[in-house]
């Protein structure tokens, strides 16, 4: 918290308006549209209501096909099985980490060929960096298929000095307690079509008809955030370039310490591109190093340090068994080979020195223990 959460808090008490409707709600929206350059923004309960809601606004349904980027988070793909329509999994590439336009024009071509094309792309921008986002809004455009962004992550970073969340044709922002602002849960969906967005505010207030009574002739939701939450994201927002640039601060520190080991290759950053970092991640080369992320996450465990895998691609998912994957190339699964080898490592924005030093010592002692025990690394 940036202590200034309480004085939007206090005043949502003082005025009474706690519920999904009230005056933080209606200027939060307005400033996160103001701050990614959007035209309208709708405040809703989390990230994934924001991608279910696009998917609605879609008109997704069931026996559809949406692609989607394999490595990342289940909530990226879960909205496309409550519509009842079909996830079809893109591998990445190993620029960014993120969806694979080799892979996506393999399958949309496929796709093409059988009349099978997708209702939708959901692309994700993983870990804080933007995907390669004009080949892929080109082959986008080419199939004319809609592109939804999935910018849970990445508030804050820029492609080609646009914000993540505004190059398709709706974005997402997650507010999730460790995300880079938080709202303890939440989400924002935001378009320049302010015409979908009244629609998407519509369905998240369970689609309730203009009338006097209680009135219902479609499927709604309730997703909207409330007016208090609404307050908090307000506080955290004025925070945003400063956690970016502790992110960016964190990883650098971890890069000058740790890059130097043999086979650590941090996730990279694509030229005209700014990622905020959100997590700092790493992958170890297996041909050069014995030491693996188990036994450096193991070693961590030890010391109350958590650190993680990064995240198991969807396709490997048995809730996902048996839905198509296309790989980056054939033979090269790279979103397998980052699962295998990549660690997330602590990042939040109010690290320490002293704590982050602890993590960057636990690493170094990991890799001269292979060394004193086997000679090697």
């Amino acid at each position: 918290m940036t202590g200034n959460e309480q004085y939007y808090i206090d005043t949502a008490f003082r005025s009474n308006w706690i519920a999904p409707v009230g005056p933080n709600i209606d200027a939060f929206e307005k400033e996160i549209a103001e701050y990614v350059g959007a035209k309208g923004a709708v405040a809703v309960s989390s990230g994934t209501a924001a991608i279910h809601l696009a998917l609605c606004l879609l008109n997704v349904t069931r026996g559809d096909r949406v692609f989607c980027s394999s490595l990342t988070f289940v909530a990226t793909a879960n909205p496309i099985l409550y519509q009842g329509a079909e996830p079809v999994f893109i591998d990445s590439e190993p620029e960014t980490w993120n969806m694979s336009p080799q892979a996506l024009e393999a399958a949309l071509e496929q796709a093409y060929r059988q009349g099978k094309l997708p209702k939708a792309v959901i692309v994700v921008h993983l870990y804080g960096q933007s995907a390669k986002m004009d080949e892929i809004t080109k082959l986008c455009a080419l199939y004319q298929i809609p592109l939804i962004e999935d910018a849970a992550e990445s508030l804050g970073s820029t492609y080609k000095a646009k914000h993540t969340g505004m190059i398709g044709d709706f974005g997402l922002y997650s507010f999730n307690g460790n995300k880079i602002i938080t709202t303890s849960g939440g989400g924002m969906l935001v378009s320049d079509n302010l015409e979908a967005l009244d629609q998407a505010r519509f369905l998240a207030t369970q689609a309730r008809d203009q009338a006097m009574h209680y009135q219902h002739s479609k499927t709604g939701f309730n997703y909207r955030l409330s007016n208090l939450l609404a307050g908090v994201g307000r506080a955290q927002l004025q925070a945003i370039e400063h956690r970016v640039a502790a992110r960016r601060r964190l990883f650098k520190r971890y890069e000058q310490k740790l890059s130097w080991l043999p086979g650590i290759h941090f996730m990279p950053e694509l030229d005209e591109t700014k990622s905020n970092r959100w997590l700092t991640t790493f992958t170890i080369n297996p041909e050069v190093t014995s030491v693996t992320t188990k036994q450096i996450i193991n070693r961590m465990t030890s010391q109350n340090i958590e650190a993680r895998p990064v995240w198991k691609p969807l396709h490997l998912q048995p809730l996902f068994e048996g839905c198509e994957y296309y790989p980056h190339e054939a033979f090269n699964s790279v979103s397998e080979k980052l699962f295998l080898t990549g660690i997330c490592l602590p990042s939040g924005s109010n690290l320490s020195d002293v704590e982050q030093s602890r993590v960057i010592e636990t690493i170094q002692e990991t890799f001269e223990e292979a060394i004193n025990k086997e000679g090697i690394v």
